[in-house]
């Protein structure tokens, strides 16, 4: 609501200066008018800055200075050549170089953030393919195969909050929780010693902020860094955010082999379902088959053909009927 009451008041200190430079001429109501227009491009330029991001202004403000540089300095060993006609070379030069510089400015500048412009005035080096790890990827334990294969690579970062979160779970009372937290030290210890990927713990910390998760989200927006979790809702609420996430769930789900309805797969029936005569298998890679009328199968090997398969956030689900194999 205020700033409602704001652009109306511009607005009319507009309109009313419009006024009082009128008397002057005697053409009070040219001067309310050019002073009403006034404000109106004054309110615009407000909203309209609003959604620009300060790395599309810095890009694209250094483009056009370094293009209207470039433009003089393109005509400017031609002036001997040109003598009347270089101030108009020189005025199409300037514009089609200014304009140039201005494109690639803005488009180069996206990347840019208020954080990253801070930390460069206080002498941060920037540096790419920074990745903080989340508790639940480092307790998880797959990201140190992932790094093994040398399909990760950049800097790994290890805020002390995150430390302190593990080290929180490994002293808990709860013996499923402790052994999670040591097993997350002994994954950080070993992804900590493979040579070809650079492990930093920093000091870092929002104190005003007090959930991890969000800490991560902010620490993320100030290093211009990606975050690895296989935390479903930290996953969402980093993507509204503009972070970008790698998700060690979706990685896993994406490279599990394609199955096809009319498939037959090779599986242990190992217990009954939640439907009536329903029975259970799983896959080598612990999806779930969930074999209609395999009650009776349960403690077997048997054959099961492929009639659906459910992709869900939390993985897949495969759907089969027993083979017509089992009954020869």
């Amino acid at each position: 609501m205020l700033s409602y009451f704001i652009r109306i008041a511009i607005i009319a200190t507009s309109s009313y200066i419009g006024y009082y430079i009128g008397l002057g001429t005697q053409n009070q109501s040219k001067g309310i008018i050019v002073g009403l227009v006034a404000g109106l491009v004054i309110n615009l330029i407000e909203i309209s800055l609003r959604h620009i991001k300060i790395g599309h202004f810095v890009g694209g403000l250094a483009g056009l200075i370094a293009g209207t540089i470039f433009g003089y300095l393109f005509v400017m060993p031609l002036k001997g050549f040109l003598d009347a006609s270089y101030d108009t070379v020189l005025m199409v030069s300037y514009a089609f170089f200014g304009y140039s510089g201005l494109l690639i400015g803005v488009y180069r500048g996206k990347s840019l953030s208020f954080d990253t412009i801070i930390r460069a005035f206080k002498g941060h080096e920037s540096e790419e393919n920074l990745k903080i790890l989340d508790t639940s990827a480092i307790i998880d334990g797959r990201i140190a195969d992932v790094c093994e294969t040398g399909f990760l690579e950049g800097v790994f970062i290890i805020p002390q909050f995150i430390l302190q979160e593990l080290q929180h779970i490994a002293d808990s009372s709860d013996s499923m929780r402790r052994a999670k937290g040591r097993r997350g030290l002994d994954i950080l210890h070993r992804v900590q010693k493979m040579s070809d990927l650079t492990v930093r713990i920093i000091e870092q910390d929002f104190p005003r902020i007090k959930e991890v998760d969000a800490k991560l989200v902010a620490l993320a927006k100030y290093m211009d860094a990606k975050i690895i979790t296989n935390d479903f809702n930290l996953n969402k609420v980093a993507g509204l955010q503009g972070v970008s996430v790698l998700n060690i769930n979706e990685l896993s789900n994406a490279l599990k082999p394609v199955v096809l309805p009319g498939e037959t797969l090779k599986v242990f029936v190992l217990k009954e379902g939640k439907e009536h005569n329903q029975g259970i298998a799983y896959l080598d890679d612990g999806t779930m088959v969930v074999i209609e009328n395999g009650r009776k199968l349960i403690g077997k090997h048997v054959g099961a053909e492929v009639t659906s398969v459910l992709q869900t956030t939390a993985g897949r689900m495969i759907f089969a009927k027993p083979s017509d194999n089992n009954n020869r």
